[in-house]
């Protein structure tokens, strides 16, 4: 067994579940007290409770491409000659998730700009907390929609940033 690489899944494990856990925390509290104060997850409200979801899913999706490139931050620190020390790791890492946090927001207001372009007279937010399923899904839809067509390019954007070491040309 290669317990290197073991000890290096198991700290990329463990490090996706935490910062996972902790964007959407900060996420949902951000949300929760901008849009929806009075709401709770308990309550009867299934249309905010659909919107929350998306907007989780979208967060996961998002996540999904940026903890690749943090992970290969770590192997990259893991396997150079010249080690890169951890505060450089969580600088790039720090980096990372403030441009996919940045993403998801941008992602998550041109939803709502789009969605109110698109439904002249109607306040998504005031339909959502009065329960009105129809607008949770579409928004959602629409959410979930954008969210796909663009994380390949934030992943782009993203791994654009790594240290990859330099290599000679010999072309």
């Amino acid at each position: 067994m290669n317990t290197s690489l073991f000890f290096l899944a198991l700290f990329e494990i463990i490090l996706s579940i935490v910062v996972t856990v902790i964007v959407v925390y900060i996420s949902f509290g951000i949300l929760k007290k901008l849009f929806f104060k009075n709401q709770e997850v308990e309550s009867s409200n299934m249309a905010f409770t659909i919107f929350m979801s998306g907007i989780i899913i979208s967060l996961g999706l998002i996540l999904s491409e940026i903890l690749p490139s943090i992970t290969n931050v770590v192997r990259l620190s893991v396997r150079q000659q010249e080690s890169i020390d951890f505060m450089t790791v969580a600088k790039y890492s720090g980096l990372y998730l403030i441009i996919g946090f940045i993403m998801s927001l941008f992602i998550n207001t041109a939803v709502f700009v789009l969605f109110s372009f698109l439904t002249k007279g109607v306040n998504e937010f005031k339909e959502i907390q009065q329960n009105n399923l129809a607008v949770s899904i579409m928004v959602v839809a629409l959410l979930l929609s954008i969210t796909l067509i663009s994380k390949d390019s934030i992943a782009l954007l993203i791994s654009s940033l790594v240290p990859y070491p330099e290599v000679m040309n010999f072309l």
